[in-house]
């Protein structure tokens, strides 16, 4: 796997390297071993898929709070959404920045996102499903979440006729430390 890691201190985007033969390729897409050696968090406890029927669906931005706070490790694996991770640690030096990237089914990129960062996506095809795996078990009681358009973080999403949004979503405030 190659790790490159982002703007956002700790947030990696992870490639697969493919050993390709007249079958097709083989690749891991986790290894314990390897995120350990990045320093990021190897524990995975729960397996997640968002499958979103519309072009235009956007969820989050979403966190867990503490003292549950979770890594994801994020890939598209059918369709295509625009990524999209806020930081809201407060002593990182890229608080309150964000970072997108296009994850898809053809490029097979993922995210790995750190505790204290806000994930989100909007999908850029229909029949869209999504992949993570999480360092955290999931605490309804801790589900927390910040506007997807709070002019807090300026995030540039794309254009789209119709964007799609679950009421919870739309409810979420402006950030607030």
């Amino acid at each position: 796997m190659k790790f490159t890691e982002t703007k956002l201190k700790g947030a990696y985007v992870i490639e697969v390297e493919p050993l390709a033969d007249e079958r097709g390729f083989f690749a891991r897409s986790w290894c314990q071993k390897e995120f350990t050696e990045f320093g990021l968090n190897p524990n995975l406890v729960q397996c997640n898929i968002s499958f979103n029927l519309k072009k235009g669906t956007l969820r989050g931005m979403h966190y867990q709070a503490t003292p549950h706070e979770e890594a994801k490790l994020v890939r598209c694996i059918k369709g295509g959404i625009y990524d999209v991770i806020i930081d809201l640690r407060p002593d990182s030096p890229t608080f309150k920045d964000w970072f997108a990237i296009e994850l898809n089914s053809q490029n097979r990129k993922m995210i790995y996102i750190p505790e204290g960062m806000a994930h989100g996506c909007q999908t850029l095809a229909d029949n869209t499903e999504v992949f993570y795996q999480m360092s955290e078990f999931y605490y309804a009681e801790l589900a927390r979440g910040v506007r997807w358009d709070d002019p807090s973080f300026s995030i540039d999403w794309p254009e789209i006729s119709q964007r799609v949004i679950s009421e919870k979503d739309r409810s979420f405030t402006d950030f607030v430390l």
